[in-house]
């Protein structure tokens, strides 16, 4: 028997360890995935009889008021929160990476509301953003300023959510700014300093070109949860008021368990699948532009 080389066998056993991983992932990541493709060419309501109708559902899909409406929604809540939570992102873990007392401490708990349950999230929110007895509309009042229906009135709601969902992954991205900013060397700044560089010129000639890697990962994975955001506007708003925040994953759900449209629902799917690999790739692209110059 023919002996295995050194990098065959170092392949077989990073291919051991990757095989558990490959089979979760193909059994509840792409396996679904894949169903919900053939799912979306059929005419289903959960019970009945399943029915081949092709592209029926999408062409269906592309005509429907609401998909447009929960299309630009989600578009308003990336544009709403991405940035943001990009900017303070890096602004707390610029602050962070000082040495400060008890840092170790404050940069564990930035994390916690990114490991609450959404739906929890959703709940302690509700109480502060109610108009009666909400924690925020009380200080308000101690400044004269009405009671505002933040989750009620469609101009609120949407920024309202867009405020929580910032709450919600801004410790994870600082986590990961954290590190980014952790890899750089010191030697770069104080070379630049000794050149007579100010603190923000370091920040902007050398900081963020070398965080474009690191920023490139979190607005990508930014866009991807926000995308898939459902629990806390579910608990908020359902979508309302109106159609207010009603994003792409609620009118998916709503298809789906309220109308029990199936094969439709798994349209809207494929399309948010669709859209989330156009953005990877498009990112993908970006940072080997990026790379090259």
């Amino acid at each position: 028997m023919k002996k295995l080389s050194r990098k065959a066998r170092n392949n077989l056993i990073a291919a051991s360890f990757l095989a558990p991983y490959l089979l979760i992932f193909v059994v509840f990541r792409f396996g679904p995935s894949l169903a919900g493709f053939f799912i979306s060419l059929t005419d289903w309501n959960i019970t009945g009889k399943v029915t081949f109708v092709g592209l029926k559902n999408f062409t269906q899909l592309f005509k429907a008021d609401y998909f447009y409406t929960a299309l630009i929604n989600t578009a308003l809540f990336v544009l709403t929160t991405v940035p943001a939570l990009l900017v303070f992102s890096l602004g707390m873990a610029c602050l962070f990476n000082r040495r400060m007392p008890m840092i170790g401490f404050v940069r564990s708990i930035t994390i916690i509301p990114y490991v609450l349950i959404p739906a929890v999230v959703g709940v302690i929110w509700n109480w502060i953003f109610a108009y009666n007895f909400g924690i925020l509309n009380y200080y308000l009042g101690l400044l004269g300023i009405g009671p505002i229906g933040w989750l009620i009135d469609s101009h609120y709601a949407l920024p309202a959510v867009s405020v929580v969902i910032i709450w919600s992954y801004m410790g994870y991205n600082t986590i990961l700014y954290l590190a980014g900013l952790q890899s750089i060397p010191d030697q770069l700044k104080e070379a630049a300093k000794i050149d007579g560089a100010n603190g923000f010129q370091c920040f902007m000639r050398i900081t963020l070109p070398l965080l474009k890697p690191v920023t490139s990962l979190v607005a990508t994975l930014t866009i991807i949860n926000v995308v898939q955001v459902f629990d806390q506007i579910y608990v908020m708003t359902n979508g309302g008021p109106g159609t207010a925040t009603l994003t792409l994953v609620q009118y998916l759900y709503s298809s789906a368990f309220k109308d029990y449209k199936m094969g439709y629902a798994s349209a809207v799917g494929t399309i948010i699948v669709v859209l989330l690999v156009a953005i990877m790739l498009l990112d993908n692209i970006l940072t080997k532009e990026r790379v090259k110059s």
